[in-house]
């Protein structure tokens, strides 16, 4: 990145830097630097308000961040793009939940709706539906309705638990059934605001965003060990939702050509998929890292037991234009999704 990039950012602060500031702390500037989510961070935000897009913005630089913290293969693709001077052009953040057919899920609403209340106020909405029937799921695409191709899509898939049999659903909802609603009045509000076509002050935003970051997360108690197997037995992607929750399942850099990129991180040493998932138009070309392990906790009787497991991982993805819109063709395809999905897969 030039000099005249940075001193551009460092001048040019709004209410919504400030707010990824607040969050974020010193590691502001470089995240800013990072991601190119210049056009996002400055619409319609003055010095005291932030509008819903720079909310959204600065939603996705935190959740983007914290994933990092946790995808050791994610910071190391990253830090080699930005010892090469190039931004980050973050495509999309994945996230999984679970369904219970229309019913709750604890406190939470059924499946994707726990996390599209915040999303559609915010600006986001459904760009498309994506069957997955191998997995027993369902992938929505969310986009953003003012800045599509300028700010990340969420992807965001349900796991039907009413698709398995009856001792998985008894698990699933032993595991799950206890999730409990970070949402608070104060986050709520703000919500409705941003609903309503308002912009939200600068201490309000503040406020909201923890709140509405840890909507982003494990929201039920620890597993029992043996349900975990159980899950595992069944469904790895029930097993990875046990012990992740609603945390970025991964995040996504769009690059000029997925399969060079590829191979330069393999190259590096890093552990990339070995085939590249091509849409059936052909425009859309993605792999994946092989998702970092982590260690988590689990009940066992009385006592709490650590165990090794899948975490998050990273995407990078290349995308054509759609001739038939002249515009970036930002569609998902399931049977991409599917094979990216492997990357959660206990080893």
């Amino acid at each position: 990145m030039s000099d005249g990039h940075q001193t551009d950012i460092m001048s040019n602060r709004t209410a919504a830097t400030a707010l990824i500031a607040a969050f974020v702390g010193d590691r502001a500037d470089a995240l800013l630097e990072t991601l190119d989510l210049d056009r996002a961070v400055a619409a319609g935000s003055d010095e005291l308000n932030v509008s819903r897009i720079g909310f959204a913005a600065a939603l996705n630089a935190v959740l983007f961040d914290r994933l990092l913290e946790r995808v050791p293969t994610g910071a190391a693709f990253v830090a080699d793009q930005r010892a090469r001077g190039h931004r980050i052009a973050f495509d999309h953040g994945a996230l999984r939940t679970i369904r219970f057919g229309t019913g709750p899920t604890g406190e939470l609403p059924a499946g994707q709706e726990a996390l599209t209340r915040i999303l559609e106020p915010l600006g986001y909405r459904l760009g498309g539906v994506y069957p997955l029937p191998l997995l027993k799921m369902t992938g929505r695409a969310w986009v953003h309705d003012e800045l599509p191709e300028q700010l990340p899509q969420f992807f965001v898939s349900e796991l039907h638990v009413e698709q398995f049999d009856a001792p998985f659903a008894a698990v699933a909802h032993r595991v799950f059934g206890a999730s409990t609603d970070p949402l608070d009045s104060a986050a709520r509000l703000t919500l409705d605001r941003y609903r309503r076509g308002e912009t939200v002050s600068l201490d309000d935003a503040v406020a909201a965003l923890p709140t509405i970051v840890a909507a982003f997360g494990r929201q039920h108690p620890i597993p029992d060990e043996a349900d975990y197997a159980f899950l595992l037995g069944h469904s790895a992607e029930a097993a990875w939702i046990a012990t992740e929750g609603n945390v970025f399942n991964h995040a996504t850099s769009r690059v000029d050509d997925v399969a060079a990129e590829a191979d330069r991180q393999r190259s590096l040493g890093l552990p990339v998929k070995d085939q590249v998932e091509i849409s059936k138009t052909g425009r859309v070309r993605q792999t994946a890292f092989r998702a970092d392990p982590v260690i988590r906790m689990f009940k066992d009787a009385d006592r709490a037991v650590e165990r090794q497991v899948p975490g998050s991982f990273y995407e990078i993805i290349s995308r054509d234009v759609d001739p038939s819109t002249g515009r970036l063709d930002l569609s998902f395809d399931s049977g991409n999704a599917a094979g990216i999905f492997q990357m959660t897969k206990a080893a």
